[in-house]
């Protein structure tokens, strides 16, 4: 091939590249769910999760029910950038998993805030509300990325135990994070053990959001570093086509999508992500 002809192949490969996670100007209005509660795993492949050997398990009972995305990926490696990138639309130039840290910048939360909308962290494991601590048992605050704005942007009155998630769902505030603790969310447990309790601990709400403008996302901070941080996500709720779509995703496109929802300014690189567009009913 000539050198010009390579060249601009090349090039236009680069562009398509960056294009797959920009905005796209066919994108049609979103929903303005009444609750989002997005439910974070660990380090596990999309190709682990919809292994066949799981067909019977309810995350892939709940996949028929919602939108499964076959091209979601997960930002970075290790977990606690990737955990700020869904937050904050960045990593805050983070690149491993140590603890303490402290932010001041923009971020999902202080958006909602910002406009007379709620946000809380409901992290399984968490020794008392509003704790900062490193670790404490199975709890990880390298999972908990509201804690590193604590007291800077954002109250501690955020940052509550999972035992604190409102039995009443019509409580819940607008945007919700929840963090299983690293027995239960396939970092150090298994997966049927994730499954047994997602199932206990997140199909109630389903079942309630189903009736209630409300949406579930499901997704994975990482992979297992050998499937490119291919991860499985997954919205469910009465907003949402069921079936798969391959629309390219990371964490800034759901977080530019939380945002969308609600009229919020992009955070980060969420301004040039695109919002999940092709999904809503």
């Amino acid at each position: 091939m000539h050198p010009t002809l390579r060249s601009l192949f090349a090039f236009s490969l680069s562009c398509l590249s960056c294009l797959a996670f920009a905005p796209t100007s066919l994108a049609a209005p979103l929903p303005r769910p009444d609750h989002v509660v997005v439910v974070i795993e660990e380090n596990r492949s999309f190709e682990q999760i919809m292994d066949k050997r799981h067909s019977d398990s309810y995350i892939h009972a709940l996949a028929k029910r919602g939108m499964l995305f076959t091209q979601s990926y997960g930002v970075t490696h290790p977990s606690q950038p990737n955990y700020l990138a869904l937050f904050s639309g960045a990593t805050q130039g983070i690149t491993s998993n140590a603890c303490p840290y402290t932010f001041d910048s923009d971020n999902l939360a202080s958006a909602l805030q910002e406009k007379g909308l709620s946000f809380a962290s409901y992290a399984e494991s968490l020794p008392a509300a509003g704790d900062g601590i490193c670790s404490s048992g199975a709890y990880m605050r390298k999972h908990n990325p509201l804690v590193n704005w604590q007291g800077t942007r954002l109250p501690a009155a955020m940052n509550l135990r999972f035992s604190d998630f409102p039995a009443d769902f019509s409580r819940l505030p607008t945007v919700s994070f929840v963090i299983p603790n690293q027995d239960n969310d396939m970092h150090d447990g298994s997966f049927e053990a994730a499954d047994d309790w997602l199932k206990t601990h997140i199909e109630p709400y389903v079942q309630w959001a189903g009736k209630h403008n409300s949406l579930l996302i499901l997704t994975w901070d990482e992979d297992n570093y050998l499937n490119n941080n291919h991860i499985f996500t997954l919205l469910t709720g009465p907003i949402v086509k069921s079936g798969s779509d391959n629309q390219a995703i990371n964490h800034y496109n759901v977080l530019r999508t939380l945002l969308d929802f609600y009229t919020l300014p992009a955070v980060g690189a969420s301004s040039t992500a695109a919002p999940i567009y092709s999904v809503w009913k």
